[in-house]
């Protein structure tokens, strides 16, 4: 029983027992702590770097083993102080399971950053470069800054606009330096984006004038375009309501006002353009010709409807059924896609409703003055919700 006490027990003189008994379990702790503290750090530079990754959460049982190991060496390193001390025993056993706690831990380290190590040694190696991506990007943005400042360019609304994101820009990466490394980059890429925009800004800046040139030039040509095309609405509003029911074309009423309001409009902006020109100001120019160029768009459109809607309803008169056939034809195709799929029980009299719309409509066309653009509407009606039926049974045939 003695002999089993001297295997199991050492007293507080025996020195020499109580070193190897430390040293055995310090090799143990620095060797989790060495690892623990790569992955740490690897860790908190992927959070920084790539938060949205979230390892930090997966790393928090992992740290925690090791904390809760390392608190037990701790508390077991007090206890071989006093023993050596005092001449009190500690248990070989439990040194051992104190060492064995230290590897486990160690051993889930290594297994956490071996499934996780592309992304960690990825974070890392960015989360270095980090100081020196900012530096590079500041003084490209400061040299950006400087061209623009010495460019015959630089009152350019594009130019100061760009110009101000580079200075808030600066700002802004000088303010997160003292944050985490991931706001740092963040602000350094918003910057060296801005840095680019603005030379590239003074790149285009030469060209600008002969654009504003040219574009002036092409609206104008429009302008007199549509001032031409004008003279036709009042013809063909006279036609509509001369040839045809007054209900055809009473939607289309207050087309030449409108378009005529379009023109006078454009012609505004165009003389703008004209005068920014003159004072070298080409991006006010082209501005001012895009604003232009939509209302000639506008009045090109409320002509357009009167005088093609003149042109639809004269060849609708000319062969009325003709529209009606071809309805027609689209809905027996959706007829006997029902009949070829099996759908007659869920499409067919729905189908077959369509049919007698046709009709209804063709039969309206009566009088001295038949409603042609009610029978073209209508008829475009039923083709449309036709051609919605054969998409929902071609869906359910999928």
């Amino acid at each position: 029983m003695a002999g089993r006490r001297r295997g199991w027990f050492r007293s507080s003189r025996n020195n020499e027992w109580v070193q190897q008994a430390r040293q055995g379990l310090t090799a143990a702790f620095l060797d989790m702590d060495r690892r623990q503290s790569v992955a740490e750090a690897a860790v908190a530079a992927s959070d920084q770097m790539f938060p949205e990754r979230g390892l930090g959460r997966t790393w928090e049982p992992v740290r925690a083993r090791c904390y809760d190991a390392a608190g037990a060496y701790l508390a077991l390193n007090e206890r071989l102080d006093q023993a050596e001390l005092s001449g009190g025993l500690v248990p070989q056993p439990e040194i051992d399971a104190n060492i064995r706690r230290l590897a486990d831990a160690a051993v889930g380290v290594d297994e956490f950053y071996r499934g996780n190590q592309a992304q960690l040694e990825h974070a890392v190696a960015l989360y270095g470069t980090v100081p020196q991506l900012a530096a590079q990007v500041r003084s490209t943005a400061q040299q950006a800054r400087q061209a623009a400042a010495d460019s015959p360019y630089a009152g350019y609304p594009s130019v100061r606009r760009c110009l101000a994101a580079v200075d808030e820009g600066l700002v802004t990466l000088e303010q997160a330096a003292a944050g985490p490394a991931g706001s740092l980059r963040e602000a350094a890429t918003h910057l060296e984006a801005s840095a680019r925009s603005l030379s590239r800004a003074l790149e285009d800046a030469p060209g600008k004038q002969h654009s504003a040139t040219t574009a002036v030039a092409s609206a104008a040509t429009r302008l007199s375009a549509a001032q031409n095309r004008m003279e036709r609405v009042a013809p063909a509003m006279s036609a509509l309501l001369r040839e045809f029911n007054a209900a055809s074309s009473a939607d289309l009423t207050n087309n030449g006002r409108q378009a005529q309001q379009a023109i006078d409009a454009a012609d505004a902006e165009l003389s703008r353009a004209r005068a920014a020109l003159q004072t070298n100001n080409p991006e006010q120019t082209l501005e001012l010709t895009t604003s232009a160029r939509g209302h000639l768009a506008t009045a090109e459109e409320q002509v357009e409807a009167v005088t093609d809607r003149l042109a639809l309803l004269r060849e609708v008169r000319e062969k009325p059924q003709e529209k009606a056939k071809t309805v027609r034809f689209k809905l027996r195709d959706a007829q006997m896609l029902a009949v070829n799929n099996g759908l007659v029980g869920q499409w067919g009299s729905v189908l077959d409703a369509q049919a007698e719309r046709i009709d209804r409509v063709t039969n309206g066309l009566t009088g001295r003055h038949p409603d042609y653009w009610a029978y073209v509407s209508e008829l475009d009606a039923i083709a449309a919700f036709v051609a919605g039926v054969v998409d929902r049974m071609r869906n359910t045939d999928r």
